[in-house]
C-alpha cells in the first residue's frame, strides 16, 4: 500500500457506478476507494475501481447504496483491494460484503487478521496434491445414488422458483453436522431477508453455527454487494484452507443472483449486452469465481451451489456457463415437486463425474444404470398409461412400471428442516442402505408392498415396517396406478 494516499473527487454517479477524478496517480484496478461519511455515526462508503477511463479518471462500483452521494465529494484511494476479517474470530458470525459484522454480537478485535477478497486460484500442480477426491456422502438418497458429490469438488443444484433449492441447501448443512468436522462458509447472494433469518435460526438451533461463517449480500442491497459477496466468502474459505489447513464446505445460494448483479452493473457501465441480455463478460466472471473454488495445501474446499433457472429454461446462458464448471449437476424438477416427491431431484437429468465404477464401485454403478433404465422406460410409457391404463401394457412393461413407481417413492425423503411443516421426523440414510433398498426394489422384493409404504421413508426397513402397519385393519391401501 502506498505511504501517501491519493485523494480524488466524485465527478459522476449513475446508480451503483461512480466516476472519480484524481489529480496524480490513478489507483489500481480492483483496489478500494473510501468516501468519508458526511453524517455523524454513518458508515463510510466503499467503492471498488473497475476501470481507468482516462489518465485522470477511474470508474468504480459502489458496494453500498449511493443515494445522497454528491459530485465533488472527496474520495480516498487505499491502493489495496477490499479486505475482510478471517480466521477463528469470524466463526459463528454474520458478515456483509465488506466484512462488517451484521449480527447482534460484539465487534471483532482490532488485531483480527484480514485477507483481500481478490486472490489468484492455486496452481494446478498444488491443487493436484490436495486432500480432495473421495466421495462426500450427504445422507440424501437420491443425491448419493444418482449424483454423488466429491470431497473437494463442485456441485450445483439447478431449479426454478419454488422447487426446493434453499431447503435442500439447509438440509445438507444439517445432515453434515455429525459426520463433517470441517468449517462451513455460507454465501447468501441476493437472498431474501426472511430466508437469511430462517437459515441463521436453523443453524443456531442445530448447533452448526459455531463452525460456520455467514456472508450476505441480500436482495435489497445494491448490485455491487451481490456481485462481490461470493468473493468475500471465498477469501474466508481460502484462509482456512491455506493458513489453517482445514477442510471447508462452501455453500452458495444463489449463484444466478451473482450473474444477475453483474448484468446490472454491466448495463450501468454502458456495455452492449450479449446473448439473452447478459453481460458480454458472463463466461469470464463465472470462471473467475469457480476456478478459485479449489483444494490445495492438503485441505479440500467442497462447494455446493444453488442456481436459479429463469423460467425453467435449462438452456439459459447463465445456467450453461455455471454447469460447465461442475463435477456434479443436480437438477430439480417442477413436475416432481407438483406430484409431491421431495427432494424433487430428477434422476434422469442429474449427473456426476463420480458415477464411475472406479470410484463408486461396480455394484453402485450397475444399480444406477438399472434404476435409470427403469425410470426412463416408465417416463416413455406415461402417455400410454394415461390414455389406456397400465393393464394394456405387456407383462414386462407392467413389471417395469411397478418397480419404477416404487423407486420414485423410495427416493423421496423426509427432511429435518421441514419437520415443523410435515410432522415427519427427518432421516439421514447411509449410501450402503440406499444401495440395498434400490437393489431390493429392482429385484422385485417390494412388488407386493403398498406403494405408499415407500413414500417419505429412510431405509427399506422403515418401508417394510410401514407396509406391515398398512396391512393391519384400517391401514393405508396401495396407491392407484
Amino acid at each position: 500500500m502506498p505511504e501517501e494516499m491519493e485523494t480524488g473527487e466524485v465527478v459522476a454517479v449513475r446508480g451503483a457506478v461512480v466516476d472519480v477524478r484524481f489529480d496524480e496517480r490513478l489507483p489500481p484496478i480492483e483496489s478500494a476507494l473510501v468516501v468519508a461519511a458526511e453524517k455523524p455515526g454513518a458508515e463510510p462508503m466503499v467503492l471498488e475501481v473497475h476501470s481507468h477511463l482516462d489518465p485522470r479518471t477511474v470508474r468504480a462500483v459502489a458496494l453500498q447504496a449511493t443515494a445522497g452521494l454528491r459530485r465533488h465529494v472527496a474520495v480516498r484511494a487505499t491502493g489495496a483491494p477490499i479486505t475482510v476479517p478471517v480466521g477463528e474470530a469470524v466463526l459463528g458470525r454474520l458478515l456483509d460484503v465488506r466484512g462488517a459484522i451484521r449480527d447482534t454480537g460484539p465487534a471483532l478485535a482490532a488485531d483480527t487478521p484480514r485477507r483481500a477478497i481478490h486472490n489468484r486460484p492455486p496452481p494446478l500442480i498444488q491443487a493436484g496434491e490436495s486432500a480432495g477426491g473421495g466421495l462426500f456422502e450427504t445422507g440424501i438418497k437420491v443425491i448419493d445414488f444418482f449424483a454423488p458429490l466429491s470431497q473437494g469438488g463442485k456441485a450445483a443444484m439447478f431449479g426454478g422458483a419454488g422447487v426446493g433449492k434453499t431447503v435442500l441447501v439447509m438440509e445438507l448443512i444439517h445432515a453434515m453436522v455429525e459426520k463433517y468436522r470441517g468449517i462451513s462458509v455460507f454465501a447468501g447472494i441476493g437472498e431474501r431477508s426472511r430466508e437469511g433469518q430462517e437459515l441463521l435460526t436453523e443453524m443456531d438451533r442445530s448447533g452448526v453455527l459455531a463452525r460456520t461463517v455467514l456472508t450476505y449480500g441480500q436482495m435489497n442491497e445494491p448490485p455491487g454487494a451481490r456481485w462481490r459477496v461470493p468473493m468475500t466468502a471465498l477469501a474466508i474459505a481460502e484462509h482456512f484452507r491455506d493458513e489453517k489447513h482445514q477442510n471447508v464446505l462452501l455453500l452458495m445460494d444463489n449463484v444466478f443472483r451473482f450473474l444477475q448483479a453483474g448484468s446490472e452493473i454491466s448495463s450501468l457501465l454502458g456495455r452492449l449486452p450479449s446473448r439473452v441480455g447478459y453481460q458480454p463478460t458472463l463466461a469470464s466472471e463465472v470462471a473467475a469465481l469457480e476456478e478459485r473454488i479449489a483444494s490445495a495445501s492438503g485441505a479440500a474446499v467442497t462447494a455446493i451451489q444453488a442456481v436459479y433457472v429463469p423460467a425453467d429454461d435449462f438452456t439459459d446462458p447463465a445456467v450453461t456457463a455455471i454447469s460447465s464448471h461442475m463435477d456434479s449437476v443436480i437438477v430439480l424438477s417442477r413436475a416432481l415437486a407438483a406430484e409431491g416427491f421431495y427432494p424433487a431431484v430428477d434422476p434422469l437429468a442429474s449427473s456426476s463425474a463420480l458415477l464411475d465404477p472406479e470410484i463408486v464401485g461396480d455394484e453402485h454403478y450397475a444399480l444406477a444404470e438399472r434404476a435409470r433404465q427403469a425410470l426412463a422406460r416408465f417416463k416413455e410409457l406415461q402417455d400410454i398409461i394415461a390414455l389406456l391404463g397400465v393393464e394394456e401394457l405387456g407383462p414386462e412393461d407392467r413389471t417395469t412400471v411397478r418397480r419404477a413407481r416404487r423407486l420414485q417413492r423410495f427416493f423421496s425423503q423426509p427432511f429435518v428442516v421441514t419437520e415443523a411443516f410435515t410432522g415427519m421426523a427427518g432421516r439421514t440414510v447411509a449410501r450402503s442402505d440406499t444401495l440395498a433398498g434400490v437393489k431390493a426394489i429392482l429385484d422385485g422384493e417390494a412388488d407386493d408392498w403398498a406403494e405408499d409404504s415407500l413414500y417419505m421413508v429412510g431405509t427399506l426397513d422403515d418401508a417394510a415396517r410401514k407396509d406391515a402397519a398398512s396391512k393391519t385393519p384400517g391401514g393405508t391401501k396401495d396407491a392407484p396406478a
